[in-house]
């Protein structure tokens, strides 16, 4: 008896205290909120509701969390991701992908308060720093890969006083290239320049990385359909002059004819000479045992 009632108080022990959830546990999976289709009235005050068997038991659908959108995690990039963002980014992800690649791999964390003050310091010191403390932001090392693969032509204008100048150039970049360069992170090697040929310029993306590019300029073109259906005519004029002149063909008719067999009698006769000179000439003279003393 004494040790059933031992192990009668034990369970009551565990029993009554509360129940201590695992921080690693994750919340029950497609739950289902219902309500009773029949409202309960109200009981006496001290007594327990009464419930009908059967009505009381009748439940209509609230909510089903399996069919509602599930929410997203929110991270801060430690470095560039593809496709996401650059680093102190904060990104919204999938849980999924949070927790299973961002996360194990080092390029996010929590947007804890403190992680928030130390990229927004981080931030700080990218815009007012010294350069060597700067980190190239993600958009501008995209904008640096792209310049290192570009050049800039720009199209002489037909007016006498038009020149290059870097008012002129950074309208290029905007129109040509579609990147927009303030004045003062552009570099020319000269001031202004109307002759056609070939240069450089420098651009600076954040104040950090120097990038040289390719700079050319090139003839006035007439934009119109008309002048480049005149272009088009005199390229296919010098592609004709270019190839070579045909061989004359033979005449043709009876004139033809005769010619021919005139020429072949021509052949035939001039043939018939050289066979017979060598003929003698081959011709291996008789042998001496042939002749009478």
């Amino acid at each position: 008896m004494n040790m059933w009632s031992s192990g009668r108080r034990v369970l009551q022990d565990l029993l009554s205290q509360p129940a201590v959830r695992g921080f690693s546990l994750s919340p029950a999976q497609n739950t289902v909120v219902v309500e009773r289709w029949w409202q309960v009235p109200l009981s006496k005050v001290g007594s327990p509701p009464r419930l009908h068997p059967r009505r009381h038991r009748i439940y209509k659908l609230v909510e089903d969390t399996k069919h509602s959108p599930k929410e997203k995690m929110e991270l801060i990039l430690t470095q560039t991701v593809p496709k996401l963002g650059g680093r102190g980014d904060t990104v919204f992800v999938k849980k999924s992908f949070g927790r299973n690649k961002l996360l194990p791999q080092g390029l996010a964390v929590y947007p804890s308060p403190e992680n928030k003050q130390l990229f927004a310091e981080e931030l700080r010191l990218l815009h007012e720093g010294k350069p060597e403390e700067r980190v190239q932001t993600r958009t501008g090392q995209l904008t640096v890969e792209f310049l290192k693969r570009s050049e800039l032509r720009i199209n002489k204008m037909p007016s006498d006083d038009f020149q290059v100048t870097k008012e002129v150039v950074c309208r290029q970049f905007l129109k040509k290239l579609g990147v927009v360069v303030p004045p003062h992170a552009l570099n020319l090697p000269f001031e202004s320049v109307k002759d056609v040929g070939d240069y450089w310029c420098e651009v600076t993306i954040n104040g950090i990385d120097t990038v040289r590019i390719p700079l050319s300029l090139a003839p006035y073109e007439d934009p119109s359909a008309k002048h480049q259906r005149r272009l088009k005519a005199q390229r296919r004029q010098q592609a004709n002059i270019s190839e070579p002149a045909d061989v004359e063909e033979a005449p043709v008719g009876a004139e033809a004819g005769e010619d021919s067999v005139s020429q072949v009698n021509e052949i035939s006769a001039s043939a018939g000479t050289a066979s017979t000179q060598t003929s003698e000439d081959t011709t291996v003279p008789p042998s001496d045992g042939t002749k009478k003393d």
